[in-house]
């Protein structure tokens, strides 16, 4: 079964700023790659994040975190960034800043 893939706007927003082609085509080819077998892709997360899972990219560097929609047949992209340990700017505390927000509904365009 192929899934639907869709990107919040913040997703989208960060996919945007990154500056260098070649690693924002990587995660957009990692993106894509969740449309089979989401499941079996990534880890899925702990505590504030339980609901969702996350998957390296562009070189084990970045984070993509998103959710299984089984209903709608969606993997919904909340966000993609750096991992980086205790700090402000790591993509785990950014997810749970959208979370805490009720910023994860997919973008209309998507």
């Amino acid at each position: 079964m192929t899934w639907r893939i869709a990107l919040t706007v913040e997703a989208e927003r960060r996919l945007r700023s990154i500056t260098d082609r070649r690693i924002r085509s990587l995660i957009w080819e990692r993106i894509d790659a969740l449309a089979e077998e989401p499941h079996q892709q990534g880890k899925p997360l702990t505590g504030p994040l339980a609901d969702f899972r996350s998957v390296r990219a562009a070189g084990q560097r970045y984070r993509i975190i998103y959710r299984i929609d089984e209903d709608r047949v969606l993997v919904l992209v909340v966000a993609m960034g750096l991992r980086r340990e205790s700090s402000k700017a790591d993509i785990y505390s950014l997810a749970q800043r959208l979370i805490r927000l009720g910023l994860i509904e997919p973008n209309d365009q998507a």
